[in-house]
């Protein structure tokens, strides 16, 4: 059903951190596949995806051109992007699940983020009161995920071969109508 995109760069213990909240998805039966794209790290993502039956794929480029080449191995319907570091809270079965069958009785193309939560191991501090801010002017940002229909990713372009902040682009894209925010929190390093 689900097809998950991590991009990663080397970061092991991050990514390691993200797939363990995973788990009970791929036993419920919502998680299709994981495609891990590592960019160029010095860690050992090859091993992680092994021992986790994950796909992997090694990608020299930019961001945006690592998760369209991840999106290209992706078998599932509907696409999950997840930033390696970044952990949905227990309940995030639940409500995807319920989600996915709202937009699909409703016909409306919608995509959903999840809850901004920040880590509680992560340093407090003015660079945080000022991410705060922002994340209240500007809306979501990409670490809080992103769950979106294939079709509907594809009908918006997917993200942009090259471009800065891609991830920011298709979340504006959808705009604040096109986009859902769920009750699952999901905690972020920084």
């Amino acid at each position: 059903m689900i097809s998950i995109v991590i991009p990663t760069q080397g970061n092991e213990s991050e990514t390691v951190a993200t797939l363990s909240a995973l788990v009970p998805g791929s036993a419920a039966g919502m998680v299709r596949d994981v495609v891990l794209v590592d960019r160029g790290g010095a860690g050992d993502i090859a091993r992680v995806a092994d021992v986790a039956g994950c796909r992997f794929l090694k990608f020299e480029g930019s961001r945006a051109d690592a998760i369209a080449a991840g999106v290209k191995l992706a078998r599932g319907s509907w696409l999950m992007f997840l930033h390696a570091g970044a952990v949905l809270e227990s309940g995030w079965i639940d409500e995807t699940a319920q989600f996915i069958e709202s937009v699909g009785v409703s016909g409306h193309r919608r995509a959903a983020v999840f809850r901004y939560a920040r880590s509680p191991y992560a340093e407090g501090g003015v660079t945080h009161g000022l991410r705060q801010i922002a994340r209240a002017v500007a809306g979501p940002s990409s670490n809080q995920g992103l769950l979106i229909a294939r079709d509907h990713y594809d009908r918006l372009g997917g993200y942009a071969h090259g471009a800065r902040h891609a991830e920011s682009k298709l979340l504006s894209k959808l705009g604040r109508s096109g986009r859902a925010i769920l009750r699952t929190r999901i905690f972020v390093p920084a």
